[in-house]
């Protein structure tokens, strides 16, 4: 999780309507990180730079892993030897694969790096955005109840540590299906966020999460929406709204999309026959 090392303070000007006062706020930290991977070539192993993408340290090697997998790179867990911050320099993270093991890097049209902000935005194609996920198209064998999802924002602020003190960062949560709390990632970028969710799934072999609902801390974009379906997410949740793409995505991939998630309403933009009402 975010700890300490990932905020700073900083003497302010806090201004009233007729005075302005010093104080001190709490800033999210934002670093570039490296992304490297190690793999054999013709009997020699190679080091490649996959990308560099602005983030807030914590859970780096989560969030290379979850980079790989959701861009196609690796997809089975069994395929990495081990993932390390360098010893030498905090912001670079190599993940080395096993012997044997070839990374696709044919559809990977990126350019080298990447904002916070988006996670696209390098992409050199519009082909090349679309992933094609090893789960498929869900089925619409799991439901949820509708209260259920109401009561997340709530078990969201409870856990979401980082945000309250600083209000600068974005998370990705998974609950299960009656609601329990299973796991939440923050960082400055929204798909840094969910890539280090599905990066400690991945490592633990706990793919595909069609038993899990994913709730997002702000507006579900089309890289979110292709994040979760590598993932075999079936349910997202958005406390913002979604895009047309996400929405179109979403359909296309059998995914119940909800957002504009409020404490007694919200709306629901695909997948409808999951979702139950009392």
């Amino acid at each position: 999780m975010i700890d300490e090392d990932s905020i700073v303070t900083k003497k302010i000007k806090h201004v009233f309507l007729n005075k302005i006062i010093d104080r001190e706020d709490v800033l999210a930290i934002e670093e570039p990180l490296e992304i490297q991977l190690s793999y054999m070539v013709d009997g020699i192993r190679v080091r490649k730079s996959i990308s560099v993408t602005m983030r807030t340290p914590g859970n780096d090697e989560e969030l290379a892993v979850g980079f790989l997998f959701t861009e196609g790179i690796i997809q089975q867990p069994g395929q990495i030897k081990n993932a390390r911050i360098s010893a030498v320099e905090n912001n670079k993270v190599l993940v080395s694969l096993n012997d044997g093991v070839i990374p696709n890097l044919s559809t990977t049209e990126r350019n080298f790096y990447t904002t916070s902000s988006c996670g696209v935005c390098g992409k050199s194609s519009i082909d090349s955005i679309k992933t094609n996920s090893v789960y498929g198209k869900q089925n619409h064998a799991v439901t949820v109840k509708s209260h259920v999802l109401l009561e997340l924002i709530h078990l969201l602020e409870k856990q979401q540590s980082v945000f309250l003190r600083t209000g600068g960062l974005h998370a990705s949560a998974l609950f299960d299906l009656e609601g329990t709390f299973l796991l939440l990632r923050e960082d400055v970028g929204r798909h840094n966020a969910l890539d280090k969710v599905l990066g400690s799934a991945f490592l633990k072999a706990e793919m595909p999460l069609n038993n899990s609902i994913l709730l997002l801390s702000g507006r579900a974009s089309f890289e979110l929406i292709q994040k979760a379906t590598m993932a075999g997410i079936q349910i997202i949740v958005a406390i913002g709204a979604p895009s047309s793409l996400a929405v179109q995505l979403a359909e296309e991939s059998g995914i119940t999309l909800a957002g504009f998630m409020r404490k007694e309403t919200f709306n629901i933009y695909s997948g409808y026959e999951r979702i139950e009402t009392l």
